[in-house]
């Protein structure tokens, strides 16, 4: 099993940035990949960014490339979004999500793709204002 817990939401007003933490804990040597999704009101959870586990392999959803960057420290079992530039679109409930690695798979947008994770945080909240 592995735990998730995400922090460092909160509201901020467009164009400003956040660092989203995600603290991994239990059987995180079983994992392969991780990533930071997002759902927002009325809408469907989406796969924003992903990295491999031990690191590397980075990808980027269109809405958010060039303006999120995803990280990994190995040291502290940490995941992090860096997001800057923020627009009120990305307002959102943030999800951090790790799986195994399955085989197949071998781009970044399949990376992205919810059935590949199967271990999940709780959430935390982002709201942007215009």
């Amino acid at each position: 099993q592995v735990q998730l817990v995400e922090s460092g939401g909160g509201s901020v007003q467009a164009g400003g940035s956040l660092r989203l933490s995600c603290a991994a804990s239990g059987s995180t040597y079983s994992t392969g990949y991780m990533g930071w999704f997002r759902q927002a009101p009325g809408k469907e959870r989406e796969g924003i960014a992903t990295i491999y586990s031990f690191g590397g392999g980075t990808y980027y959803a269109d809405s958010v490339k060039g303006r999120f960057t995803i990280s990994r420290d190995n040291a502290k079992n940490t995941l992090y979004l860096q997001m800057n530039s923020l627009k009120p679109e990305d307002t959102a409930m943030y999800y951090c999500a790790a799986g195994p690695f399955r085989p197949g798979v071998t781009s970044g947008s399949d990376r992205l793709r919810e059935y590949l994770y199967n271990y999940w945080g709780q959430g935390t909240q982002v709201t942007v204002s215009s």
